[in-house]
């Protein structure tokens, strides 16, 4: 169990110094002449790089824990597993992978849930950095034109169990999409 939570925790080590250090490397990237200025380059938002730079820390520590995080829908049922071994009547078992750090790593696994879901269907993510919720407050925005809060269905899946299954709503996602 302690290799485990040794896992997640390296992880967010390497997430937090990839993050720091991506603005200096882009900056160097452009040249001297440039002080800062971009050109021909999307401007992200904070939240948003910080939504898929968590996307991708969750599935390999996910995937290092027994955990099958790869990006596809069916991914998603292993969600739901971890939350039926890692939590219990709304809370973290003591021990386990969410007894710390449970802020960013339900932010991590809701910014991975929406990543399948985007993947799949189509979209982008919306979020306002001065936001001072701007975790919980992420947004999914499908090219169908569905709105989803990944972040806040992984929060409702821990306190309400699986009756907001995570797997059912990345299925219930895609719907609109297969309908047409």
């Amino acid at each position: 169990m302690m290799k485990r939570l040794d896992s997640f925790y390296l992880w967010g080590w390497a997430v937090v110094s990839i993050a720091a250090a991506a603005p200096a490397l882009a900056a160097e990237q452009q040249g001297p002449g440039h002080r800062g200025v971009t050109t021909n380059m999307n401007i992200q938002s904070k939240i948003v790089s910080d939504v898929l730079a968590s996307a991708e820390w969750i599935s390999k520590a996910l995937s290092q824990s027994g955990y099958k995080a790869d990006f596809s829908l069916e991914s998603l049922k292993q969600v739901d597993r971890f939350f039926e071994e890692q939590a219990a009547n709304g809370q973290p078992k003591p021990g386990g992978l969410l007894s710390q750090q449970l802020g960013a790593r339900l932010f991590a696994i809701g910014a991975y849930v929406g990543e399948v879901i985007r993947r799949q269907n189509g979209g982008e993510w919306q979020g306002d950095d001065n936001d001072p919720r701007a975790e919980i407050n992420i947004v999914l925005r499908l090219k169908t034109g569905t709105i989803l809060w990944p972040v806040q269905r992984v929060m409702k899946r821990l306190k309400n169990g699986a009756e907001d299954g995570i797997w059912a709503y990345g299925v219930a996602a895609a719907e609109p999409a297969t309908r047409q």
